[in-house]
């Protein structure tokens, strides 16, 4: 990830208080101090002080001069710029990862809000310095990039991210232009994703006279009795519509965001600069979309029927779609055991996967309370090479919880592994950043599996587990698809609120199928999801990620020797290969239309074993 990407933003759920939170055990929240001391510490007035006074003396050094070291070859100073460029890159992230994990853990104290404001400002304005310098070097000749590539070995060790640069060239803008874009995002698209944020943090849902919220309230969709869910869908729903105009506001302006930088940039389709990000080719997302859709009818409408008959309906509510089996176990799981499954998991894969995620709890790597104001969902946050990641939940003891535990603890352990790249190079395209993490859960999931003889249980965990897959897989496609029509709608003029809820009940009763109702009020669920917000198209990579380790895990269970070294090498590389070159050694590959009808069939395979049972 770039520095201050949060990676996987899951859904998960908690009691903030209570019997339920006395239940979870001692929850553990997280300590910045390896960042910084405290919003006022010297050291951290100190580095923003010393981010742009160096990014003006880097300007000052070396711009317009790239072009003449590159053509010295081996006696050019090119790779001792890029190593002052990293440094910067290094220094301005843990600035920005700083301020942003403190305002993560309360966006609603004025002060976390004004000390993220000002960071963000400050560094976007010492990075407006180092603008010119990737520009610049693409403007030089292939032929003298490879032959500096070639003579000045500390440049040459830049060459994964030099070539990967390179493919930005043809939608370069004058320096000039690159500016004010970069200089504008503040005032733009980054003012408007805080306002949806902060928007998110003050919503309350009035459920049963309790005011909650949105993370407690999505979790009452979970409760074993329907009307709890009913009643929290409705509430969640009236909400929402207080808010409509705001979200719409908020959906058209990004949109149109969108579009005018891709109109200037040269982008063909809405979802090409996502591809280029990624570093995938959009034949590749083009055929994924495509096998997921025609496998509705025997994925999630398969299975919603099924659970239908379980739930002893006809037809499902839409608050019904998340809902427990009647045999699914009610318990609160501890933190403990939480912790304890996950690192038992990994220890059978890798022991030392394992005590990598296990420093994650011994050093206070992890902040998994809910707490008033506290980010929704859950992420991993890379921050810097010279520092280590950070691990966000909103923790409470459900079998979800546990699975959500494990997946960001592999987002942890694969930046971990990923950060001897370096500032520049540890970054792994959102394709690949989701492999680590859907692993892990994977891992985690056939562990206890293996572990369970009762015909019971081992039916309430396989429907679980696929309706996460279901969750993981169809609903992100699904959200792909709502993207694309928004986006392409967008480009003929304003969407109103009726448009872009009839869009999401378009896609929605096409992905869940006939056996789910869409009940009055769901047209206006769109509006919590944050990935169309801070990361349009974003969400494919779920469905890319998931499918891929279901290929990658029938790998591993056929593998006599020998998996484990070269999964770890493909964590370790980070973002120096194509999606192409890391997955070669387990015999894959992405640019195969049959290659998603492998991880597709896992999926398919977990439906018909639970249709044994169900027998």
């Amino acid at each position: 990830m770039v520095s201050g990407h949060m990676v996987s933003a899951r859904r998960l759920t908690a009691p903030a208080s209570g019997q339920g939170a006395a239940e979870l055990g001692d929850l553990p929240e997280w300590n910045l101090a390896d960042l910084y001391a405290g919003m006022e510490a010297p050291e951290l007035k100190r580095d923003i002080a010393k981010a742009a006074a160096d990014a003006i003396s880097f300007e000052t050094r070396w711009k317009g001069t790239l072009a003449a070291e590159a053509e010295r070859g081996s006696a050019g100073r090119l790779g001792e710029a890029l190593v002052a460029y990293e440094a910067l890159e290094e220094l301005i992230g843990r600035i920005v990862s700083y301020a942003g994990l403190v305002y993560a853990g309360n966006t609603a104290d004025p002060q976390r809000a004004k000390l993220y404001g000002d960071i963000q400002e400050k560094m976007t304005d010492a990075s407006a310095h180092l603008l010119f310098f990737a520009l610049e070097l693409n403007l030089i000749d292939d032929g003298a990039i490879e032959g500096a590539l070639a003579g000045d070995p500390a440049f040459g060790h830049y060459r994964p991210w030099v070539l990967d640069l390179r493919k930005d060239k043809p939608y370069q803008l004058e320096d000039r232009v690159e500016q004010l874009f970069h200089e504008k995002s503040i005032t733009g698209r980054g003012a408007w994703n805080r306002l949806f944020d902060e928007t998110m943090t003050d919503l309350r849902f009035d459920i049963d006279g309790e005011e909650l919220t949105l993370e407690p309230a999505l979790n009452r969709l979970q409760d074993a009795d329907g009307e709890v869910r009913r009643r929290a869908a409705e509430a969640l729903a009236a909400t929402f519509r207080k808010n409509l105009r705001t979200f719409t506001l908020i959906t058209n302006t990004l949109t149109k965001d969108k579009e005018i930088s891709d109109r200037w940039r040269g982008f063909e389709d809405i979802a090409d600069s996502r591809h280029l990000a990624n570093r995938v080719e959009r034949g590749v997302v083009d055929a994924l979309a495509s096998a997921v859709r025609d496998a509705y009818p025997r994925l999630s409408h398969r299975y919603y029927q099924m659970k239908a008959r379980w739930l002893g309906m006809d037809v499902m509510n839409h608050w019904d779609r998340n809902a427990p089996l009647p045999d699914t176990p009610q318990a609160i799981i501890g933190w403990d055991e939480a912790r304890n499954t996950v690192l038992s998991a990994y220890q059978r894969f890798s022991p030392d996967m394992a005590e990598i995620a296990r420093t994650f709890f011994d050093r206070n790597w992890i902040d998994a309370p809910v707490r008033p104001g506290k980010s929704p969902g859950a992420f991993a946050h890379p921050t810097v090479p010279s520092a280590h990641p950070y691990v966000l939940l909103n923790y409470m003891g459900k079998p979800r919880d546990v699975m959500t535990l494990a997946h960001e603890l592999g987002h942890g352990v694969h930046q971990v592994l990923a950060s001897g790249q370096g500032a520049l190079m540890a970054s792994t395209p959102l394709t690949l950043a989701e492999t680590a993490s859907v692993f892990g859960e994977m891992l985690t999931f056939r562990s206890l599996l293996d572990q369970t003889t009762d015909r019971r249980e081992r039916k309430a965990m396989l429907a679980q587990k696929v309706e996460d897959m279901i969750n993981t897989v169809v609903r992100q496609i699904a959200f792909y698809e709502f993207e694309r029509k928004v986006h392409a709608e967008r480009r003929n003029g304003e969407l109103t609120s009726d448009r872009l809820g009839q869009f999401w009940l378009e896609v929605q009763a096409e992905s869940l199928g006939p056996a789910i109702k869409l009940r009055e009020g769901y047209e206006v669920f769109w509006t919590y999801i944050p990935h169309f917000i801070h990361s349009p198209f974003y969400v494919y990579a779920y469905a890319f990620g998931d499918c891929l380790v279901n290929s990658l895990y029938a790998v591993y269970q056929n593998a006599e020797r020998g998996f484990q070294d070269k999964y770890f090498e493909m964590l370790r590389a980070g973002g120096t290969k194509h999606h192409s070159e890391l997955l070669a050694p387990f015999g894959l590959d992405a640019t195969d239309p049959a290659f998603w009808q492998i991880g597709l069939g896992v999926i398919s395979g977990l439906i018909d074993e639970l249709e044994t049972l169900d027998a």
